[in-house]
């Protein structure tokens, strides 16, 4: 390694590393730790490699994050350090929702910011569940949803506390083109399962 590269490891990397073990980066919210992410790149995949991590980097979008690296054969295989997180059927459909709307955004607009308010989202699940005689418990619902996708990372709320969430261009990676281009026969699939949940809550 050259002079440089090591005062590089010496004076960025530790605080970069344990940024992105805590979550992802983006440039736009964390400018100082992207840009020290962008001078000890190689360093960062060289240190994660070693305990099965992978880091995922999107320059473009301006966001990076740490994920389990997918184990060859014949290799031993490590304890996991990136959970899998498992979601509920409501989150996933209003994941999908968020990321069909960030791409409409991305093609009338070019803002890089797409913001809803809490009734936003809630109009997007709605369009799917349709009314129903119990709506209270249904929005209560999606206000829970609505939670999860905060702890989760993909909603952001506003500084101004006004209930307003900032979309994060990460949710782009989990839900990629392929998946959103097949979103309309996964709705219809979506809605045979709302109707059938329904039914049985109404009929509770």
């Amino acid at each position: 390694m050259s002079d440089t590269g090591l005062t590089i490891a010496r004076d960025v990397l530790p605080i970069t590393l344990i940024t992105l073990m805590k979550g992802v980066v983006e440039r736009d919210h964390a400018p100082g730790i992207w840009q020290d992410l962008m001078r000890c790149t190689s360093q960062v995949r060289d240190h994660i490699r070693v305990i099965g991590l992978e880091l995922i980097l999107n320059e473009t979008e301006g966001y990076a994050y740490l994920r389990q690296r997918p184990e060859f054969e014949g290799e031993t295989a490590l304890p996991r350090l990136v959970p899998r997180r498992q979601l509920s059927f409501s989150v996933s459909l209003m994941l999908a929702l968020l990321r069909h709307r960030l791409a409409e955004a991305d093609a009338s607009s070019g803002d890089r910011q797409l913001v809803l308010n809490r009734e936003e989202i809630h109009d997007l699940v709605r369009h799917i569940w349709g009314t129903s005689s119990n709506e209270a418990k249904l929005a209560d619902r999606r206000d829970r949803d609505i939670d999860r996708i905060v702890e989760l990372g993909f909603l952001r709320p506003m500084a101004r506390g006004d209930g307003k969430f900032e979309v994060r261009r990460i949710l782009a990676a989990f839900v990629d083109a392929q998946w959103l281009s097949m979103l309309d026969e996964r709705l219809a699939a979506y809605a045979a399962h709302v109707e059938q949940t329904r039914e049985a809550t109404e009929g509770a």
